[in-house]
């Protein structure tokens, strides 16, 4: 079948109208695998291909822009980066929008990958062309990609600003057009992931209008459009950042956190869920939210009754924040911090330990796993060593393998015991014998079957 593929595309390089001959192409590649195309991947002349969409021809266009699309997916970025940048120019500059598409995703493949990238990179003139190029261009895409070249060295960064490409996206970013905000700032965000663009949204006062933009949001309507993604900004710039300083520069966005969870609207709740599991993710965060003193104890209470009631997906998601903001590694535990999740642990609910328990009970391997998850990020504490041994028939359901049934289940019990037969303290506190069996759990495996033993009975047939 490929080779049938390649005669085709000889075929096409030839003539100078082969409508015939890209629809039979176009109708062999959907039958050739993936796999076959990539062993041949070096004799694929695209070439040809790319001066067919310069044409003004709609159906040979659409023909050309579907079987480039199924090729270039066996060919290496890096190929294409060295030796099809002249077609990506024409085809960035195209008419036809779906060529432009075509184009922007294969700059995107480029982008993405290390080696490629430093062929774009290395090349001034070219990334400045293709910087440009996308520049008149509306698409959303488009403006995706621009901040992943934004992002990939303080070099590309420039370029972009130059060309004024990041400029129009923070102007929208702070525009009136709620849903347009709402995408700009997903994008942004990708931006802040990188240190040379924080240093560039602080420089240009991006943060302050952001933080402006959450204070504005009470008395605006369309807020919850933008407002998620606002907090998400926030939130992972915390994490990158030092949560302390852009918790204490920034209040309005610790103050809209809780606020969130107050709210009826379960978009918000998750949102703001997501958020208190990012900044509690290290030491420095879970200070931050201590320092909130009784309001942070009455958030807990409202994650641990949300953990139990609210749907599956936002139960999930408060039993992946409740994992992050308890986990300490056991290098960075101290007194003070072991005190401190003792005590927040407390502020879940009545009796937590078996309100996880419940929930690991129920039937869906996610929640299962998500519960599971909970245990292993205190397993290493000793205060929560002593609640599970005291616990009643705990450590006999920390080792039943009958418990789980499905890869991930199993997988997320054995992190659990793994996280307790590693722990210095939990000879001492579960005891010598329940000491061995989890090591003996741990040596076996996560899949690990019991034998099962059959005695011969006399006179049995």
């Amino acid at each position: 079948m490929a080779a049938q593929a390649l005669a085709l595309l000889r075929e096409v390089s030839r003539l100078e109208a082969p409508l015939e001959e890209l629809r039979a192409l176009q109708s062999v590649l959907q039958t050739v695998p993936l796999s076959e195309l990539r062993e041949q991947a070096a004799e694929l002349r695209l070439g040809p291909l790319f001066s067919l969409l310069n044409e003004n021809h709609r159906e040979q266009t659409t023909l050309c822009v579907s079987i480039l699309e199924r090729l270039l997916q066996a060919v290496e970025p890096v190929h294409v980066a060295r030796n099809l940048r002249v077609d990506l120019q024409r085809g960035l500059t195209h008419s036809n929008d779906s060529v432009k598409i075509l184009t922007l995703s294969q700059v995107g493949r480029i982008v993405e990958n290390s080696e490629a990238v430093t062929e774009i990179l290395n090349n001034a003139e070219l990334l400045k062309q293709i910087v440009y190029c996308i520049g008149g261009d509306n698409l959303s895409v488009a403006k995706a990609l621009i901040v992943e070249i934004s992002s990939v060295s303080p070099e590309s960064l420039n370029y972009c600003t130059t060309s004024g490409l990041v400029t129009q996206l923070l102007r929208e970013l702070t525009g009136e057009d709620v849903l347009v905000r709402a995408t700009c700032v997903e994008m942004v965000t990708s931006l802040a992931y990188t240190q040379h663009g924080r240093q560039y949204l602080s420089q240009e006062g991006v943060i302050d209008q952001i933080s402006n933009i959450i204070v504005g949001a009470d008395s605006d309507p369309f807020s919850s459009f933008y407002l998620p993604g606002f907090v998400k900004f926030f939130g992972n710039l915390a994490i990158m950042d030092s949560p302390q300083q852009i918790c204490e520069r920034y209040p309005v966005f610790v103050e809209k956190v809780f606020e969130m969870t107050e709210s009826q609207d379960p978009t918000m709740i998750g949102v703001a869920v997501d958020t208190i599991g990012i900044l509690g993710s290290n030491v420095e965060g879970k200070q931050v939210l201590q320092k909130t003193g009784t309001r942070f104890e009455r958030l807990l209470m409202k994650i641990g009754y949300q953990a139990k009631n609210a749907s599956t997906e936002l139960k999930i998601r408060c039993l992946d924040a409740i994992s992050s903001i308890f986990y300490i590694p056991p290098e960075q535990q101290t007194d003070d911090l072991l005190r401190m999740t003792e005590s927040w642990f407390s502020s879940l609910s009545r009796d937590p330990l078996e309100l996880f328990r419940g929930i690991s009970n129920q039937p869906f391997p996610e929640l299962h796993c998500a519960a599971l998850k909970v245990f292993t990020a205190i397993a290493n504490q000793p205060w929560a060593q002593k609640l599970m041994y005291n616990s009643p028939g705990f450590v006999e359901y920390v080792m039943d393998r009958s418990v789980e049934h499905d890869k991930a289940s199993k997988d997320a019990k054995y992190e659990l015991v793994k996280a307790l037969a590693n722990s210095k303290t939990v000879a001492e506190i579960f005891g010598n014998p329940n000491y061995l069996r989890l090591r003996t759990y741990l040596s076996e495996g996560p899949y690990y079957v019991k034998p099962i033993s059959t005695t011969a009975v006399e006179g049995a047939e």
